[in-house]
């Protein structure tokens, strides 16, 4: 797979934006009307195929919708189109992005409340059970699967059996595990999933998808309190015609095309997850050989981004660590934990074990250029 040595592109140790095929930027190098027959016939083979991956279909009662805009504008499309104004929604936090959606509901003005667990630690179904036996005016529940902060794999398909148990909705941020990780979202009894262009399918930022439950999402005709991030009328328009209400990032959607197409030559997400996991595989191995250690124990661990702690050792500087590392085309992740000082490595996108490899013996040289013990 090495084509992006090939270019001058840095590699890209991180969990999105990623590195791209070259294909993938090539496919690129084409303008197509919004309104063009071949854009529209995309578009529409994208929203089926996105389904295919998390295992539905229209036919056992599915839509993929898709939005303009980052992951993050996915979430909040959601957040203010599908809870309404008697609704209250549970957010289950284990680390940044599930604050992240509290914020947005917040800001929304959506009735929300919070359980917090250790950002190192996945959270419990069962204490979701309890949760939801005493919180009786609870109707959505929202949690993220690949807490991207740490890394650490929430157990969605156990929850989501729970939150369907006590007939409440489930919203699954699925950002950096869709496509990457093996999710059948019936039987996670997901109701919304929501995830973008630029994680584990490898396409190029622009726009984030939703995988609804059509019952769920016909509720939500007329509620919404955004126009450009109301996702019943999104998913209305696409329906009527095939095309976006506003102006939809073309160049994305070709890229992306291009990027599925490349999902399925590989094997699909259960040859991308054996790629993904050699990677994270040979990471923690080789970095725990140069003395660093992970922050997520490996029974919670994903292969989609590793944490690891800040050496004890006074010679440690982040800051110039990222940058010789960056200097020899290798660009890594800062940390986002609250309490620990950590840096963050991504095993994702158009990388194989041979640039793991790469980027141990790069970080091998840095750490001892700055004397790490």
């Amino acid at each position: 797979m090495n084509e992006p040595e090939s270019l001058n592109d840095k590699l890209l140790f991180t969990p999105g934006p990623l590195t791209t095929s070259r294909s993938v930027k090539e496919a690129m190098l084409r303008d197509l009307g919004s309104r063009d027959a071949a854009f529209i016939e995309i578009v529409r083979s994208i929203r089926e195929r996105l389904l295919d991956i998390g295992g539905v279909s229209k036919e056992v009662g599915f839509e993929a919708i898709l939005m303009q805009g980052s992951g993050t504008f996915g979430i909040e499309s959601v957040i203010s189109s599908a809870v309404p104004d008697n609704g209250k929604l549970l957010v289950l936090i284990n680390g940044a992005y599930g604050r992240r959606i509290e914020t947005i509901a917040r800001r929304c003005g959506v009735v929300v409340t919070s359980i917090e667990w250790p950002e190192n630690e996945p959270i419990p179904a069962d204490e979701v059970e309890r949760a939801l036996g005493r919180a009786t005016d609870v109707t959505h529940v929202a949690v993220v699967h690949c807490e991207t902060t740490s890394g650490v794999m929430n157990p969605v398909e156990e929850i989501g059996g729970v939150v369907r148990s006590a007939e409440r909705v489930f919203i699954v941020d699925a950002m950096s595990s869709f496509g990457g990780t093996a999710l059948d979202v019936g039987r996670a009894r997901i109701d919304f999933l929501v995830s973008s262009s630029n994680k584990c399918i490898e396409g190029v930022p622009g726009f984030s998808f939703v995988i609804a439950r059509r019952e769920e999402l016909l509720k939500a005709e007329g509620i919404a309190l955004s126009v450009s991030l109301d996702l019943f009328a999104q998913w209305e328009g696409l329906e009527r015609n095939g095309q976006f209400r506003f102006t939809p990032p073309t160049h994305a959607l070709l890229a992306f095309n291009q990027a599925l197409k490349e999902l399925e030559e590989e094997g699909g997400v259960v040859a991308r997850a054996a790629r993904y996991r050699r990677n994270h595989e040979i990471l923690l191995v080789g970095m725990r050989e140069l003395g660093f250690q992970e922050y997520v124990p490996r029974e919670h661990q994903g292969w989609i981004i590793t944490t690891f702690l800040y050496p004890d050792d006074p010679a440690f500087d982040f800051n110039a660590f990222y940058e010789n590392l960056s200097a020899r085309g290798m660009v890594i992740y800062p940390g986002k934990l609250t309490e620990l000082d950590c840096f963050r490595i991504g095993n994702i996108g158009r990388l194989d074990e041979s640039h793991m490899r790469a980027l141990l013996d790069a970080i091998k040289e840095v750490a001892l250029e700055m004397g790490l013990r």
